[in-house]
C-alpha cells in the first residue's frame, strides 16, 4: 500500500516544481520575490517556474500573488475516488458518525505517513482547526490511533523502515517516543484488533482505530473514531466503540473480498 523511493533517475525541474507548490501551500500563496528567497533561487528562475505552473493550470495568479489552483483539487478527488478503501469504507464511516456523533476517519499510509481519505463530522463532535485541517496533513503514524492500527499490521521490515525514516517525534506527554515501548504496544494492538490514542496527539483528546485488510492480509488502511476525553472514556472508549469499529472494518473487508471474486 505504500510507495518508497525507487532510487531511479530524477528530473531537477520536476523536483523544483514540487518544491514550488509546497511553498505555495505552506504560505497560502507567495509573490516572485518571496518564492525566490524561500528556495534560494533567482527571481527570473522563480518567475519561470511559476509561469510554467500557471500555463499548466496548477497555479493561478491573483493580485500579484501566486496560489495553488483548484485543478489540484480535481486531481486529488480522482485519486481518492478510485481508492477501493474509500469506495467501500465511505458508507460504513457515514453510519459510524451518525451512531457515535463524533468524527470518523478513513486513513491510509503512503510514504510512511498517514493520509486522511475521508472524514465525517458527527452531530455533537467538537469542531476546531485540528479537524478542519486534518485532511490537508500527513500524520506520523505512531501517535494516532489510525496510524498505530496500520503500523501494527505492516510487514516488520516496512514498519522498521518507517520508524527509522520518520522517527518518533513527541506531541504530548503521552506520546510514545521509545521504539521498544511502541513495538510492545503494536504487538498488543495485533492481539486485540484495535489501537487507542490516549491523549498522545492532542491533550484531552482520544481516538480508537482498527485496520482494514485485503484478503491476502495486506493492510489497506484503517477506520477511527475520535473525540474529547469527556466522551471517549470508560466502557465507551475501551469496549463499545472498539467493538463497533472492528465490526465496520469486517463489513468493508467482506465487500472488498466479494469485489475481488467478481
Amino acid at each position: 500500500m505504500s510507495n518508497t523511493n525507487s532510487g531511479g533517475r530524477t528530473l531537477q525541474t520536476v523536483s523544483m516544481a514540487a518544491r514550488v507548490m509546497s511553498v505555495l501551500k505552506e504560505n497560502d500563496g507567495v509573490g516572485v520575490t518571496e518564492l525566490a528567497a524561500e528556495l534560494e533561487i533567482s527571481k527570473s528562475t522563480a518567475h519561470a517556474h511559476l509561469t510554467t505552473l500557471v500555463e499548466n493550470e496548477f497555479v493561478i495568479k491573483r493580485d500579484g500573488q501566486y496560489e495553488l489552483a483548484l485543478k489540484l483539487f480535481t486531481v486529488g478527488q480522482y485519486v481518492r475516488d478510485r481508492n477501493p478503501l474509500y469506495r467501500h469504507g465511505k458508507p460504513q464511516v457515514d453510519q459510524l458518525a451518525s451512531e457515535t456523533s463524533q468524527y470518523v476517519h478513513i486513513v491510509t499510509e503512503e510514504n510512511g505517513r498517514g493520509v486522511n481519505l475521508y472524514q465525517v463530522k458527527g452531530d455533537t463532535s467538537v469542531d476546531g482547526e485540528y479537524q478542519t485541517t486534518k485532511p490537508q496533513q500527513r500524520d506520523h503514524l505512531h501517535y494516532t490511533a489510525s496510524g498505530k492500527a496500520i503500523l501494527a499490521h505492516l510487514p516488520e521490515e516496512r514498519r522498521r523502515e518507517i520508524i527509522e525514516t520518520h522517527g518518533l517525534p513527541k506531541r504530548t506527554e503521552n506520546t510514545i517516543t521509545s521504539r521498544e515501548t511502541l513495538l510492545e504496544e503494536l504487538q498488543e494492538i495485533r492481539e486485540r484488533g484495535y489501537a487507542c490514542n490516549d491523549e498522545e496527539e492532542i491533550k484531552r483528546f482520544r481516538a480508537v482505530g482498527t485496520p482494514v485488510q485485503a484478503p491476502d492480509g495486506e493492510v489497506l488502511g484503517s477506520l477511527s473514531v475520535s473525540g474529547p476525553t469527556s466522551f471517549m472514556q470508560g466502557e465507551r472508549f475501551r469496549e463499545t466503540i472498539p467493538e463497533r469499529l472492528v465490526s465496520s472494518a469486517n463489513v468493508i473487508e467482506v465487500n472488498l473480498n466479494m469485489r475481488n471474486r467478481r
